[in-house]
């Protein structure tokens, strides 16, 4: 019996592994060291947090995540938050398969310009349009409403939901769809029975993406909305940013809130997101 022998591995592949290694390390370093000073100083007390003295906090003060419930109505913000984040989702997407679904199987004249009007229109932040959207929520009297932040939120993140959508729908054969309209399936059914199903991944990256966005979302909110009881989360945490002094322990304790329903977010989806955006990224 011959025995394998094992080739011996070289010197300059260990060495670019080695590397390789820490430049991970390093990018993960550098990635997660905010989020670690967030929760660090959040658990410090607001003497310790003024002196300075080290990252980590001497004596844990756990009580300021349960502080922050009572300086502020963090249930009321986070409830808007997750209507506005929802609500915002919900139109997106219905809105948007729809004209995804167009652009990736029909003909029609007008195609191209609404397609390069629809990049376009991913170009502008709400920042640069705030004045023109102030005026316009003055209009329709949904200046200090949820309704005006969903349908603001859902507007912006609609050329996005079009663009990888599209893609996605591009990069599932026809074919399918055809062997199912023969089986006595119309175009709208077809579509919701063979189409999205395939196509979930890329709808369910789409969804969670949109509902982040629109979860982050501070400028339009603190622009428009003026009663503390409607603000979002994202402004809401706002409330310990005083005119005098800042309540650090109760700002990171509040933002900390903030990131976990993001976070839990990503856990779920992690499987399907990089099939999803490699889904949405076909060339068409």
């Amino acid at each position: 019996m011959t025995e394998t022998v094992k080739k011996p591995v070289s010197v300059k592949k260990t060495v670019l592994r080695l590397l390789l290694y820490f430049v991970v390390l390093d990018v993960c370093i550098i990635t997660l060291y905010p989020y670690f000073a967030m929760l660090c100083t959040a658990l410090k007390t607001r003497t310790e947090i003024f002196e300075g003295i080290s990252v980590l906090p001497i004596t844990a003060v756990w009580s300021n995540f349960i502080d922050i419930w009572s300086r502020a109505p963090m249930a009321k913000y986070m409830l808007n938050s997750v209507m506005i984040a929802g609500g915002s989702t919900i139109i997106a997407m219905l809105c948007g398969i729809p004209a995804a679904y167009a652009l990736a199987r029909m003909k029609f004249r007008g195609q191209t310009a609404f397609l390069g009007f629809v990049i376009v229109s991913q170009m502008f932040a709400p920042v640069v349009l705030l004045i023109g959207i102030y005026q316009v929520m003055q209009v329709l009297h949904l200046t200090n409403s949820i309704w005006g932040l969903i349908f603001i939120n859902a507007a912006f993140n609609q050329a996005f939901t079009i663009w990888l959508l599209r893609g996605t729908f591009m990069g599932i054969s026809a074919d399918m769809e055809q062997a199912a309209t023969i089986d006595g399936c119309n175009r709208i059914q077809s579509m919701m029975k063979v189409l999205l199903p395939v196509a979930a991944p890329g709808i369910v990256t789409t969804l969670i993406f949109i509902f982040i966005n629109a979860w982050n979302e501070y400028t339009v909110a603190l622009c428009l909305i003026q009663d503390d009881l409607l603000k979002p989360l994202t402004v809401g945490i706002n409330t310990f940013n005083g005119y005098n002094i800042i309540e650090w322990q109760y700002l990171f304790a509040a933002s900390i809130f903030a990131i976990i329903p993001v976070v839990i977010l990503f856990m779920c989806i992690e499987k399907n997101l990089v099939s999803g955006l490699a889904s949405g990224g076909v060339k068409g």
